[in-house]
């Protein structure tokens, strides 16, 4: 059986190394390793799209990094309890033309008890920004 340590019901401390490994992961732009972080039957809410399981993710991903060039994010976890979690988060990238955003938002996390995350929801927001006023570097 797949497990992705720390495991449910967390506390703050693996709370926080939970937020913390899902940034780390998602800053490598790696979909093969990223997706390994979900169920197989994970559902996911991303923006306006719907998706389910663990091969869409990955081909979700793929997309995604092939549009924001220099990807790189922050997390913050916002709050927990059991197997939940409420995070913020803001990323910055730049399209092909060489326009950069920021982009903000909340996700919500379910998690099995394997640790792995069973459903994702994320409302993100981009804001276009001037190369000058990145943050995240």
């Amino acid at each position: 059986m797949e497990q992705k340590f720390p495991l449910p019901p967390f506390t703050m401390e693996t709370a926080l190394q939970k937020v913390q490994l899902a940034e780390d992961a998602w800053n490598t732009k790696d979909p093969e390793k990223v997706c390994l972080a979900y169920s197989i039957d994970t559902e996911w809410r991303n923006r306006t799209e719907f998706i389910n399981g663990r091969e869409e993710v990955k081909l979700f991903l793929r997309r995604k990094w092939k549009k924001e060039l220099d990807y790189r994010l922050k997390k913050e976890l916002w709050g927990f309890r059991e197997n939940r979690m409420a995070v913020r988060f803001e990323y910055e990238w730049r399209d092909g033309s060489g326009n950069w955003f920021r982009s903000y938002g909340n996700e919500m996390w379910e998690f099995d008890e394997n640790g792995l995350m069973r459903k994702r929801y994320a409302s993100i927001n981009d804001l276009p920004i001037k190369e000058i006023d990145r943050k995240l570097k």
